[in-house]
């Protein structure tokens, strides 16, 4: 192994360690991940390459000894493994991040302390939300933590579908603390196992999955054991607030890491359009075939800077992050798995194949649903959207608001620290970002296909502004119309328009050539204004051409392909 340059960076580095996907020797290539997937198991040689990384310490903020330092730049290094191999990439990495921002949020310095040395150290921490009695719905828990003779919290029920469940060290308990208190019936509690008595927790049979097999997913079962009352995070009763501030880290963070997966399986349909031949010709050359590249290729780039963007907006602006992480849940899951599924065309029956030199296409296709388990469905997350809608329709729409800043869209610029405390359960009618449409096409450089394509968008956030600010209390609740549930998915795309428009504005001066042409943000828009069920007018000519070819290359030179073209070793 050579020696790293010392200007390295940590992605870098990581790729580095992982090596050559496609090299059949390498111990961490693609015919091993298929390995331990055939036998339904952890990843052991992965994990042994991410406890040499210390990957732990992505999760842990600077100031306990960690590399939190920006969620897009925590969801980049999870990309990397999550390209690789996804199941290595929730199983063991963020399953530990989703319980972690818990106590990060919540738990006092001690409680802290205590989760950054597990972590730092190569432990695994676990989070038990949910019940399969009562899937999203966390009001209705029932895994109680209510005091006993002793004073100590007597646990008593169950949680399920946990990866990691026999494996961790410590978890995070979503349970019930003060029945017949409303929402403030919850709290979630910091315990080790180590603390707890022989016995204890009692572990339920595995649950195999279609998709993640090598993520050991089981449950826990409790039967009046004793933890200290100290275990609670925060104060008794905010377990509810708690999880849907911790939520708005996580539900960014993961689909942010997905985009790895789409990456790996347009790595492989651009190999198998570079080997393959039919019909005595060149699958490189056919226009349809070039067509399905360009098209996964500009949903991958609208993902990375929605993706991007909501991650930078936890730190710039935590009070409308609730907003922004449910629509990126929502929107860049389902572009993923439809940009995957549009991409399995290319190899035809090749996709579904469990052996050769394509067969890692049909196992991160099958990750890719789950990858983001753990969390609201998507459905959910428009629910969680829809009741805030109209106020920032009357606040933020109608009146316009205050300008994004611009380190919002620019890759790399400096953060402040996550800001854990400031983040808000609801925006308040805030939505500094939804202004930078106006901005945008305020821009004098956006002229032409970009300007037309963005006067739809506007077009599409008027209707919407009319729309939501009409809803009635009634269309708010969670028996909300199917109807009203589209109108947070409409607000979803035109925040991701947002979000590629202004990525292409203010990184058009570095040095990265393809980012600064505007014809991938074109190819983004019209996607983007397609979904919508707006006509995006005629493509300009060859739209597709340099698209593809931008494919091809990247991967013949063995560079990523997301916004920030890195070049692997």
């Amino acid at each position: 192994m050579t020696a790293p340059a010392e200007t390295e960076t940590g992605i870098e580095r990581l790729e580095r360690m992982l090596g050559d996907p496609w090299d059949p020797a390498n111990p961490v290539g693609h015919a091993a991940v298929l390995a331990a997937d055939e036998a339904e198991e952890p990843f052991g040689a992965g994990e042994r390459v991410l406890d040499e990384f210390g990957l732990n310490a992505e999760f842990v903020p600077p100031e306990l000894g960690g590399r939190l330092t920006a969620l897009d730049r925590t969801a980049e290094v999870l990309r990397t493994v999550f390209r690789r191999d996804p199941a290595l990439g929730l199983g063991y990495g963020a399953s530990s991040l989703i319980a972690a921002v818990n106590v990060w949020t919540a738990g006092s310095a001690a409680q802290r302390r205590h989760t950054a040395d597990l972590l730092l150290d190569g432990g695994r921490l676990i989070v038990g939300y949910h019940e399969l009695a009562h899937g999203n719905d966390l009001a209705r828990a029932e895994l109680s933590a209510l005091p006993g003779p002793d004073g100590a919290l007597l646990l008593n029920g169950r949680k399920e579908v946990i990866a990691n469940a026999r494996r961790a060290e410590a978890m995070v308990l979503f349970a019930l603390t003060a029945p017949g208190q409303g929402s403030r019936s919850h709290s979630q509690l910091l315990v080790d196992k180590a603390d707890l008595p022989p016995g204890e927790p009692g572990y339920l049979p595995r649950f195999h999955s279609v998709g993640m097999r090598g993520v050991q997913l089981g449950g826990l079962e409790f039967r009046d054991c004793p933890v200290p009352a100290g275990a609670v995070l925060g104060r008794p009763g905010e377990g509810m607030e708690t999880a849907l501030r911790s939520f708005q880290i996580t539900r960014t963070a993961l689909p942010s890491m997905a985009v790895g997966v789409l990456e790996g399986g347009l790595d492989v349909a651009a190999a198998f359009t570079d080997e393959r031949v039919l019909y005595g010709r060149s699958l490189a050359g056919m226009p349809h075939i070039r067509a399905i590249l360009a098209d996964a290729f500009a949903d991958l780039l609208v993902c990375d800077a929605m993706a991007t963007v909501a991650a930078r907006a936890v730190h710039l602006l935590p009070g409308a992050a609730s907003l922004y992480a449910s629509a990126t849940k929502y929107f860049v899951a389902t572009l993923l798995t439809d940009a995957m599924y549009g991409l399995s065309r290319v190899l035809g029956a090749q996709f579904y194949i469990r052996e050769g030199a394509y067969a890692i296409f049909q196992k991160l296709a099958r990750d890719l649903p789950p990858a983001g388990f753990g969390h609201a469905a998507r459905a959910a997350c428009l629910a969680t959207l829809l009741p805030q809608l109209p106020r920032v329709a009357r606040r933020a729409w109608r009146d316009g608001g205050e300008e994004p800043p611009e380190a919002l869209f620019r890759l790399g610029a400096g953060l402040p620290p996550l800001p854990f405390a400031d983040l808000a359960l609801t925006s308040g009618g805030r939505d500094a970002l939804s202004a930078g449409l106006a901005a945008a096409l305020d821009a004098p450089q956006v002229q032409g296909d970009v300007r037309r394509l963005l006067q739809v968008i506007a077009a599409e956030l008027s209707d919407l502004t009319a729309e939501c600010a009409g809803l009635s209390p009634r269309e708010l609740t969670v028996d909300a119309p199917a109807e009203a549930l589209r109108l947070p998915a409409r607000y979803a795309a035109v925040l991701a328009a947002i979000a590629c428009a202004n990525v292409w504005l203010h990184n058009a001066g570095d040095d990265r050539e393809f980012l600064a042409d505007p014809i991938w943000v074109v190819a983004a828009l019209r996607r983007i204004v397609a979904r919508l069920g707006r006509d995006p007018g005629r493509p300009p000519p060859h739209l597709s051409e340099p698209l593809c070819a931008e494919v091809l290359a990247r991967h013949r030179d063995r560079r990523g392909m997301g916004l920030r073209d890195r070049r692997r070793p």
